[in-house]
């Protein structure tokens, strides 16, 4: 489960904490760091209340998949974490 954050997000903005990215492929063959794409699975830190009309539907320590380009990286305590939209959140594992 990911670290609580004393950071609230307002409205529908979730924040996440990003999967490690893959260090090997399925055939065993080592990605280099230059080659290793941007992780798309993260974990819920921390969710706002929602909007007035529309309850946020994910909470803390759901698994999400984001789109590719989604969110905004910021770094709290050290740790390096996503802020972004509910509606960037395509599914919940």
């Amino acid at each position: 489960m990911a670290k609580k954050v004393n950071v609230t997000p307002l409205h529908d903005r979730v924040i996440v904490k990003p999967a490690a990215a893959e260090e090997k492929t399925a055939g065993g063959i080592i990605i280099p760091d230059t080659a290793k794409e941007k992780p798309q699975r993260g974990v819920v830190v921390a969710a706002g209340p929602g909007k007035k009309d529309e309850p946020i539907s994910v909470k803390s320590g759901d698994t999400v998949l984001y789109g590719k380009y989604a969110g905004t990286e910021i770094s709290i305590d050290g740790d390096d974490l996503l802020i972004m939209r509910e509606s960037d959140i395509l599914a919940i594992i």
